[in-house]
């Protein structure tokens, strides 16, 4: 939507009438809106409150400040200055362009008393605490106006202002809310999905239960070099199935690449225990392989769990392989398997072991 900023201009009026013209100019060129004191009549207390709540509705608050400080309000300090500190106390985006060089205005355009000159020259030490410009010249001021605040705007975006006709109707606001509702539902729902199992999973095997697997390998006898196909099975719980493969699957993992590591995992659950086997102590082991039904009921197991999912990812039409990656709940079900948790080890004295010394 197209937006326009309207920008409050603060400044004493009959001497610098002519600045001003070049400053609205400058922020009609800009598209701004902008509001100031020929909007209103002479200032009184209760003017005050009409332009406080002007201020309030602007995005913008420029100071411009020649050679008067202004009517005195009964409080002591101009109108001006009064709008200023208004502005500051409210958080607006503030910029004040002060004149490069007071002594060269005309006495006409320049405060009389000294009390003035003396509060004129503290408000433009206050004014320079914060942003602020200088000019010297009507035209200088209009240009140096349409610089800074095409800047302040970049730097500071406000609300602004947007034509009533470019604003979303009724029906449009409503179905706007129904999508932000759905989506905030779609939210909680995946974020439940992340922590609880799917429903229906209640009758299934699963965490620490345990499941039978088969396998077969090649053992080799070292002294008739004869190779022996054997075969074997064991009992491991579905939480340590998945923890050996599940990391696999953090992005995605092919059936083949699945297939490797469950044969990789039957070797390290079971070497050992077959080296005590008689007949297997000194021979030479090879072509591990997880039973090929069990390896297709561990891995509907898992989809049937919530666990495991089929990869949707588009990739080339040459690529024929099915791919698989871990759900929401199977990564959180992962990190608890996987992560190592926190312990306390008890002080222990140094331990030290006796080298070999070599000849």
């Amino acid at each position: 939507m197209d937006k326009r900023y309207q920008v409050f201009v603060s400044s004493t009026y009959q001497d610098l009438q002519e600045e001003r013209q070049e400053v609205m100019h400058a922020l009609l060129e800009l598209d701004c809106i902008p509001s100031g004191m020929e909007l209103f009549p002479a200032a009184n207390e209760s003017q005050w409150t009409l332009i406080k709540k002007v201020i309030d509705d602007c995005d913008y608050y420029l100071l411009i400040l020649g050679g008067r400080y202004g009517s005195i309000s009964p409080d002591g300090l101009s109108y001006t200055e009064m709008e200023y500190r208004y502005a500051l106390s409210n958080n607006k985006p503030i910029i004040a362009f002060l004149h490069k060089d007071p002594g060269l205005i005309t006495a006409k355009k320049s405060e009389d008393s000294p009390e003035g000159k003396q509060k004129l020259l503290a408000f433009r030490e206050f004014t320079q605490l914060k942003l602020c410009k200088f000019w010297t010249t009507p035209a200088e001021l209009g240009s140096v106006v349409s610089r800074s605040l095409v800047q302040l705007i970049k730097t500071t975006p406000a609300v602004g202002w947007v034509r009533g006709d470019e604003l979303p109707d009724r029906d449009a606001t409503l179905e706007l809310l129904r999508l932000r509702k759905r989506t905030d539902e779609l939210e909680a729902e995946l974020q439940r999905a992340r922590t609880t199992a799917p429903k229906g999973t209640e009758d299934l095997a699963q965490g620490d239960e345990l499941h039978t697997i088969r396998y077969s390998f090649t053992a080799r006898d070292p002294t008739t070099y004869q190779s022996v196909n054997w075969t074997g099975k064991f009992q491991v719980t579905w939480n340590d199935i998945f923890a050996a493969i599940g990391p696999l699957m953090i992005n995605e993992a092919s059936e083949p690449t699945l297939r490797k590591a469950f044969n990789d995992y039957v070797i390290s659950q079971n070497q050992a225990t077959l080296r005590k086997h008689k007949g297997l102590e000194d021979s030479t082991f090879s072509l591990f392989a997880i039973d090929e039904s069990d390896f297709q009921t561990i891995k509907i197991q898992l989809r049937a769990l919530g666990i495991i999912a089929r990869s949707e990812k588009a990739r080339s039409v040459k690529d024929v392989q099915t791919y698989w990656t871990i759900t929401p709940y199977g990564d959180e079900l992962m990190t608890r398997l996987r992560a190592i948790k926190r312990t306390v080890v008890p002080d222990e004295p140094p331990t030290v072991s006796k080298a070999t010394k070599k000849a």
